[in-house]
């Protein structure tokens, strides 16, 4: 069922409000094609009503007739921005911009980072949006959890599938996402609520099977079959199993790069009001599944680019793998126990 304005006009308020946006802040709202329009209409309104100013910044869509699907995390790395310095400039002299467009994966997103701005992506459905209204205890459940993996230096995930895979740590940053930018410099995603870090270069190995339900992103597609991925020295060397496997590999060979089979970030889902069944319920097109990247205690992993984390692999195929059942443990210390959150 979709909502109201006024339902989506609040957790906006709500959302600017955790952002700490004050009167008199520009803020630039980035939009292109595929945005929603009551997100847009929503977002207006609430900056409006927080006596900060609001302008808009329309961009035309990029890779439409390379990418083989329609869902923005499909191909990144080049977006509207590349190559569109005065679009670049508005953004950077914006106190927040709020990304409906989606600029991933981008160096010009570093680039306003870099300058202190900050970006807030919201781009799932508007009733996602007001289900997932972030809170000051997801930002804390998170950034709990972060000093944990800040301190390990490695990772070892196992399920009952077959899945027994390490990564050492220590060489990269967190990744934290809680649903909102409340200082300069900061990126995140409303709606989130999963923690993740990179593994150092070449050092992901063993075998992971994903097991019937796990899910593959941007595929938005739920897995039926046992497939298997033998990682050795940090990339997937093998994709084992039927069709679903098949189909994997012939996408991301499609890239013809590769570094496509690179693992990058690894981490769990910590949102309790995240559902593992939503994706379900949703045309391919509408939704990037966050329900799904988010929902607490699974085991999410990914390859292709690490330039987010400041690496330099900024490979245009990024997969995302959220997995259920599995163990997470942290120099031998349980954090996810067959996909159940562990917790004080």
């Amino acid at each position: 069922m979709s909502v109201s304005d006024f339902e989506l006009f609040q957790s906006w308020r709500k959302v600017l409000d955790l952002c700490a946006l004050r009167p008199g802040q520009a803020v630039t709202v980035l939009t292109s094609a595929d945005t929603n329009e009551q997100t847009l209409r929503c977002a207006i309104l609430a900056v409006r009503d927080k006596g900060a100013i609001a302008n808009r910044l329309d961009l035309q869509p990029v890779n439409g007739g390379t990418s083989l699907s329609r869902d923005p995390l499909a191909y990144v790395g080049t977006t509207p921005l590349t190559g569109n310095r005065p679009a670049l400039e508005m953004l950077k002299a914006s106190d927040l911009v709020l990304d409906l467009m989606t600029l991933l994966f981008s160096a010009e997103q570093h680039e306003i980072l870099a300058a202190g701005g900050r970006i807030l992506l919201a781009v799932e459905p508007p009733e996602v949006l007001v289900r997932l209204t972030p809170t000051l205890e997801d930002r804390a459940r998170v950034l709990a959890a972060s000093a944990t993996l800040r301190a390990a230096r490695g990772m070892r995930v196992t399920s009952a599938a077959g899945t027994d895979a390490t990564f050492a740590l220590g060489d990269y940053p967190m990744l934290e996402e809680y649903g909102f930018v409340d200082r300069p410099g900061r990126w995140d995603h409303w709606p989130s609520g999963f923690l993740a870090t990179w593994s150092n270069e070449g050092s992901a190995e063993g075998t992971i099977v994903l097991a019937p339900g796990d899910i593959l992103l941007p595929q938005k597609a739920y897995v039926t079959a046992p497939v298997t991925l033998r990682l050795e020295r940090g990339y997937v060397r093998a994709i084992e199993g039927g069709y679903e496997a098949g189909h994997l590999k012939d996408y991301m060979d499609s890239f013809g790069d590769p570094e496509v089979y690179a693992v990058s970030h690894i981490g769990w889902g910590l949102q309790k009001k995240a559902h593992w069944s939503v994706m379900g319920f949703y045309d391919r097109e509408a939704s990037i599944g966050m329900d799904s990247r988010a929902c607490a205690g699974n085991f999410l992993w990914s390859t292709g680019p690490n330039n987010e984390a400041g690496g330099t692999r900024d490979t245009a195929c990024h997969i995302d793998i959220p997995m259920r059942g599995c163990t997470v443990t942290l120099d031998g210390e349980a954090v996810v126990v067959d996909g159940v959150l562990v917790e004080d």
